[in-house]
Formats: structure tokens, sequence, C-alpha cells
């Protein structure tokens, strides 16, 4: 059975461990965003943890991929948990509408441990995740996929998402081509 936790110090040795076995949270920074996050939490583990969930918006700018500093949206992550880490799930939105700035690729991005992928891990978490977008009032997210990730898809369509439209990347995560998804909540 998996369920998606609040990141605790409890879990953090198992979340770490994932991490130096070379795991990335981050889809788009990959490694760089591993480095980061293993020296955040050799600097001040509390303060990492407490990091991770900002739903206040209370948090420095956020850094995209080009360089370009945005302000934070209201948003937390939660780890995938089956006795272990077995992921990281998060979800970000702004306060009063369902729409996103053009920099946010979609309300919620997951990354499972490669070690438990197609376990059903990733469809799960994010049903999961659904229930908070619904309490936050949100009435649908949008998730964006590359075209060539039919894992990711299936993961969205088992939810309820369907596709919407294809569209390029803000510049500052290089304009790649993408899907978007819609799930109505």
């Amino acid at each position: 059975m998996i369920e998606i936790v609040r990141p605790a110090l409890e879990h953090l040795p198992s979340y770490k461990a994932a991490l130096e076995r070379g795991w990335s949270p981050d889809n788009v920074r990959l490694l760089e965003a591993t480095r980061e996050q293993l020296e955040a939490i050799e600097k001040d583990p509390i303060e990492f943890l407490a990091g991770l969930d900002d739903p206040e918006a209370k948090g420095s700018p956020i850094t995209l991929p080009d360089g370009t500093k945005v302000a934070r949206l209201p948003g937390f992550r939660r780890w995938i948990w089956d006795g272990e880490a077995a992921g990281s799930i998060g979800f970000r939105w702004q306060k009063g509408t369902s729409a996103l700035p053009s920099h946010v690729l979609g309300h919620i991005g997951y990354a499972v441990v490669p070690w438990k992928r197609n376990r059903g891990y990733a469809t799960e978490a994010l049903r999961l995740m659904l229930d908070e977008a619904r309490a936050v009032g949100l009435d649908h997210v949008e998730i964006t996929a590359k075209p060539g990730n039919p894992a990711s898809h299936k993961v969205i369509t088992a939810n309820g998402g369907r596709l919407i439209g294809r569209f390029f990347e803000d510049a500052a995560y290089g304009g790649a081509e993408s899907l978007k998804f819609r799930i109505d909540l």
C-alpha cells in the first residue's frame, strides 16, 4: 500500500538514500536538483523539510531553468511512501483561480524512483493529490507530460485526465513540445 506523506525527519533518511542512488524528484532539473537537495539536507534538515511545505507562498522566489526569477506560488510537496521513499509529488496553485502563469508547467508534478516504477505508485499518488486540489477549491488541474512519455500519459488518463492540447513550453524551460492534460475535479 502506498500513501503520500508530509516530509518529516522520520522519513528523511530513506528519502536521502534515494537521492544518493541518483534519483531526482525534479523531472526538469534532474541531477542538479538532486545535488541541491542533498546539500540542503546536509546543511539544515529542518529547514529543508520546512521549505517543502509552503501553502502561503512565503518562500523565496523560484529560479527557472534559464535563471529567471519568478514569484513563488502556494504549494507543497509530499513523498510517495510504501514503508520507504518511493518518489515525490508536488502541488502548486494560484489562490482564487485554477489558471496558472505561463512559466508554470502544471499544477501537479511527480517522480517515482526507478526501482519502484510500473507498480501503480504514480497513479495512486496522483489520485490522492487530487483530493488536495479539491480542498483548495480548484475546479480542475492541468498536468503536462512530454509526447514521448506514455507512462505519464497513462497515469494522468487513469485519473480522469484528458489531453487538451500540444504546446511549446515557456522559453525558460527550453521551448520543447509538450502535452497538456486536464483533470476536472
